[in-house]
Parts: structure tokens; C-alpha cells; sequence
């Protein structure tokens, strides 16, 4: 039966699919949706989480014969090469990504037997491997850089294909909070690393120095984060419709890093002070 396809940005496309366990009729079934899903809109590929089904299993035609590979695994790849393709999902406007051409591919059949294959040519490598993105919470944008998605986002907007994320109401694709995010870390980091320079023997002048840089760094996390928070907020009235910037996931960011950076700190009292 012909299913509904799945467009941007419906994000329930943006989920881990989960492994193929059982090869019975439901399975058949799928895979039959899937073929006369793919008949219907003329596709050479589709994967199962494109029209609902969450479950790692893509069909390709190959010639004339529609054939299902489940739990399918890229094993080696190599000769990267730049790939215009084009997505269902994003209304077949191209977009270039980088793809290999040589693949090695394990996979299961329609009864669930264990088969290899190999790709060497672009065409059929770039689509196998566009397939098997959406089995893994990806889309062709995800292979993109920040800077490069975003211009992708724009570019689809202008055209119609996508939300105008010019507006207030959409997320933006990157977003300066990530700033604060960073600089925390990297002093979580070095707050870390501080914990282990006495199994290496480091003289007690040194490690009274980065005792000291431990002392400075606890409160400067917590001044980050706050600082997080609050830009954060000002995100989630911004941007409407930013899954992103709800209230409750910012709050878990600022509380992980404001708990690991008071451990760290009371750890460093204890062996460095």
C-alpha cells in the first residue's frame, strides 16, 4: 500500500531507526509499502523511517528488481568524491555532499540471511549511502559544515522548498549559545586534567598554580553558564518554534556543567590544596 512520504521538516524523520529483528509477514509488508511507495513517486531508493517505519530497512531498485536491505553497514569506504544529490525529503532540490565511491556493505536479505556487497560506482554509492543516513538520524544537511548548511536552509527558503528562517519563527541552524557551551568545557577540561598531574610526579610549585587556576575557573563556569541561560531565554521567546531552546533543556545543560565543575573543584581541594 502506498504510503504518505515524509517531507522537511517533519522532524519525526529525525529519529534512530532500531535493527531489524524478525523477517515475518510485518516485515514483508513494510518492505511491500516501501516498493509501492517508491512506484508511485518514481524513486530509486527509499528508506523505511521516510514513510513512518522506524526500523533500519531501505529498499533500492537495482535495474528492475526492488531489493530490501535490512541492518544494512557501510564496512570500508574510500575515493571521497563530491556528490550533487537530491532528496524526496527536501523536495528533490540538489544539494552537494561528500560521498565515497568504493563501498564495502554487509546487510541482510528479505529472509534474513547475511550478505555482503560491493559499490564502486558514484551514482549507485551516493544513493546507497543517502539511504542509509536517514537510518541514522541524518539528512543530507547534517553532511554539511554550519556555514554551509545554513546557506543551504536560506537557499531552500528563498525557493519555497523550506520555512524562511529570515523570520523569528524557526530555529536558526547554528546558535551562539553553543559559544558558551565550548568555553565551559574546555575549562571542565583542563579542571580535569589538573586532577591527574600528581601521578607524574609535577613539582608542588606547579601544582599550586593549577590549584589556583581550579579556584578561578569554578566560578568562572558558573558565570558561563549563567550567562548560557540567559542568552538561551532570550533564544526561546525569539524563535518560536526552536525544539532546541525549551526552557528544560537548557536548564539540564547549565546543571550538568554547574555539578561536574563543583566535583572537579571539591577534587582539587582535596588533592591539590
Amino acid at each position: 500500500m502506498v504510503q504518505p512520504l515524509k517531507y522537511y521538516p517533519d522532524e519525526s524523520i529525525n529519529i534512530n531507526a532500531g535493527p531489524m529483528r524478525g523477517f515475518g509477514e510485518s516485515y514483508q509488508q513494510m518492505v511491500e509499502d516501501i516498493v509501492d511507495t517508491m512506484k508511485e513517486h518514481n524513486l530509486k531508493g527509499l528508506s523505511a523511517i521516510q514513510i513512518g517505519y522506524p526500523y533500519q530497512v531501505m529498499v533500492i531498485k537495482e535495474d528492475e528488481i526492488y531489493v530490501p536491505y535490512a541492518n544494512a553497514r557501510i564496512i570500508t569506504q574510500t575515493e571521497p568524491f563530491d556528490s550533487k544529490e537530491e532528496s524526496v525529503y527536501f523536495k528533490n532540490h540538489p544539494i552537494t555532499v561528500k560521498r565515497y565511491q568504493n563501498l564495502s556493505i554487509v546487510y541482510e536479505d528479505k529472509k534474513g540471511e547475511m550478505k555482503t556487497k560491493k559499490v564502486d560506482e558514484k551514482e549507485e554509492a551516493a544513493l546507497f549511502q543517502r539511504k542509509l543516513d536517514y537510518l541514522f538520524n541524518g539528512t543530507l544537511l547534517d553532511r554539511l559544515l554550519p556555514q554551509q548548511r545554513d546557506q543551504a536552509i536560506k537557499a531552500l527558503a528563498g525557493k519555497g522548498v523550506m520555512p524562511d528562517i529570515s523570520t523569528d519563527a524557526f530555529c536558526p541552524p547554528f546558535s551562539k549559545k553553543e559559544y558558551f557551551v565550548s568555553v565551559a568545557d574546555k575549562l571542565l577540561f583542563f579542571m580535569f586534567i589538573s586532577l591527574l598531574l600528581p601521578l607524574f610526579g609535577i613539582s608542588e610549585e606547579t601544582l599550586s598554580s593549577w590549584y589556583t587556576y581550579d579556584k578561578f575557573a569554578l566560578p568562572l563556569v558558573i558565570l558561563i553558564m549563567i550567562g548560557f541561560f540567559f542568552y538561551a531565554d532570550y533564544e526561546a521567546k525569539k524563535f518560536k518554534q526552536c525544539t532546541s531552546c525549551q526552557v528544560g533543556n537548557n536548564i539540564g545543560v547549565v546543571v550538568k556543567r554547574v555539578v561536574v565543575a563543583l566535583i572537579l573543584a571539591f577534587s582539587s581541594y582535596f588533592i591539590l590544596g
